[in-house]
């Protein structure tokens, strides 16, 4: 268990890195990514990426935004203490931007200008996420039956209505077979 002075010297990085991450989920969780792989793993060590992934993976599958992975992180980092900053202060920033846009966009409702921005925020939205899929791929993918769970599960997302947890289900029962087969060997 870690003591409550390494604990408390970690807070005011994680009000940082989690208030800052809030910022940038235009398009979800995803579009955060890239960086939230910066800080924690890279700037931090908090996590390494194989971690990382694993949070992010589970907070898929996990009823409710995917997004409240972030307790995750915070409580691997510094406790129940860690998870709770973390969370309020990924929710907190965003959702005073969100109240606060909603209201000026109401009001801004014939400016001529708007439809430009909402285009282009459409936009912006895309970049971070295929930045997001970008950085993910490059720790997941390791070899190649990881390419080939990579590449069917991007097209029966991509062809089909298929609910994504089955793929992502799928895929981690695939991956067990395998590390298992593999064990065997040894």
């Amino acid at each position: 268990m870690k003591d409550l002075p390494e604990i408390l010297s970690k807070l005011p990085d994680i009000v940082e890195v989690f208030s800052y991450l809030s910022l940038l989920t235009v398009g979800g969780g995803l579009a955060a990514f890239p960086a939230l792989k910066s800080l924690t793993v890279d700037t931090y060590h908090w996590l390494t990426f194989p971690e990382l992934l694993h949070f992010y993976s589970l907070g898929q599958l996990a009823p409710g935004p995917n997004m409240m992975m972030v307790a995750s992180v915070g409580m691997f980092v510094a406790g129940p203490i860690g998870a709770l900053v973390a969370l309020v202060c990924f929710l907190t920033p965003t959702s005073i931007l969100t109240f606060a846009t909603g209201r000026l966009w109401g009001r801004l409702q014939h400016w001529r200008w708007r439809p430009a921005i909402q285009h282009g925020l459409g936009s912006v939205s895309v970049g971070l996420v295929l930045a997001g899929c970008i950085i993910m791929g490059e720790g997941a993918v390791k070899d190649w039956a990881t390419a080939v769970i990579a590449i069917v599960s991007f097209v029966l997302l991509l062809r089909t209505r298929i609910n994504p947890a089955w793929p992502i289900l799928a895929s981690g029962a695939i991956g067990a077979g395998l590390f298992w087969l593999d064990w065997l060997k040894v």
